[in-house]
């Protein structure tokens, strides 16, 4: 499939349910729910505060008056949050799409309660527990499929993060580590879809990244803030040479509705896949390395305490 995707050829999405992470204002989050309620989906804003789920819902019904939103929150870097809303959102039915979009990029070292590396906890872990969690009613759909967002960067992991995640690997570099999360989130995809497959259930998984963005994720990760000094000069520099947040959502959207098989990678067609219109891509050889796949896998089983599918 070439670059050509665009919205326009998303399918009526009346009838359907979709979840979607990190989904913060101005994000990649809230650009792929406009656009799916802009079609008729029943969307579910999941983010980590009340107040940042009701702007985005506001500005969401700025474009869309009769959209129709549910919010969820959760703090997808604590197992036990994860498990507070999954049980939560068993109240929602029938989930055809996840799209597992949230992400922390690059920020200062910091272990959660849970006792994992943050980027880890935020990129990764937490969003296996939630699939695992939420996967009963992915099935429901009967013909679903889970979404999750990766990133050229994952191309920077130079190994597959397969060592006891509560222990420490040495000195911490965060932009490796940021790296290992993403490849982390295609290992995911490639085996999570391969087990559905196996376990004959009606759900797929993909994966989708967004070339170079224009969000507010790398001020924030480096400065917890996207305003103010030096913050304020790195929001508007990425924002210089990158493409729109709006833009940006385009592959996760056409993971999420276009007929396309499990296993499918989509980002940006245009130069070095940072930006254009989006077409399937490939990845590192090591986020194809099946032993890494499963390796990964049983160690995150592990970790969050939950075996699935």
């Amino acid at each position: 499939m070439s670059g050509s995707w665009s919205p326009a050829q998303i399918p009526d999405q009346d009838g359907r349910t979709v979840l979607v992470t990190g989904t913060t204002r101005g994000g990649l989050g809230h650009h792929t729910a406009l656009e799916l309620a802009r079609r008729g989906a029943r969307v579910v804003l999941a983010g980590r505060g009340q107040g940042k789920l009701d702007e985005t819902v506001a500005t969401i019904r700025e474009e869309v008056p009769d959209a129709q939103l549910e919010q969820l929150v959760v703090d997808l870097s604590s197992l036990d949050s994860v498990r507070s809303a999954a049980g939560r959102a068993s109240a929602i039915g029938a989930i055809d799409v996840l799209v597992n979009n949230v992400g922390v990029m690059a920020p200062p070292y910091h272990r959660t309660l849970d006792g994992f590396e943050s980027q880890m906890a935020t990129n990764h872990f937490g969003p296996f527990l939630f699939t695992g969690l939420l996967l009963p009613q992915l099935v429901d759909s009967g013909d679903a499929r889970i979404v999750t967002v990766s990133s050229m960067a994952h191309r920077m992991a130079r190994t597959a993060p397969v060592e006891d995640p509560r222990s420490s690997q040495g000195r911490y570099r965060r932009w490796p580590a940021y790296g290992q999360t993403k490849l982390a989130n295609l290992l995911f995809t490639f085996e999570a879809d391969r087990r559905l497959a196996a376990a004959g259930l009606p759900v797929k998984a993909l994966a989708a990244h967004p070339g170079l963005a224009g969000t507010h994720l790398a001020a924030n990760g480096q400065f917890g803030r996207s305003r103010g000094g030096v913050a304020t000069i790195l929001d508007a520099g990425v924002k210089a040479v990158s493409q729109s947040a709006a833009a940006g959502a385009w592959p996760s959207l056409m993971a999420a509705t276009a007929d396309l098989p499990g296993s499918t990678y989509c980002g940006p067609g245009g130069i070095r896949e940072t930006r254009g219109r989006p077409q399937l891509v490939g990845c590192s050889s090591l986020a194809r390395d099946v032993e890494q796949q499963r390796r990964l896998w049983e160690i995150s089983e592990e970790a969050v305490g939950l075996r699935w599918p």
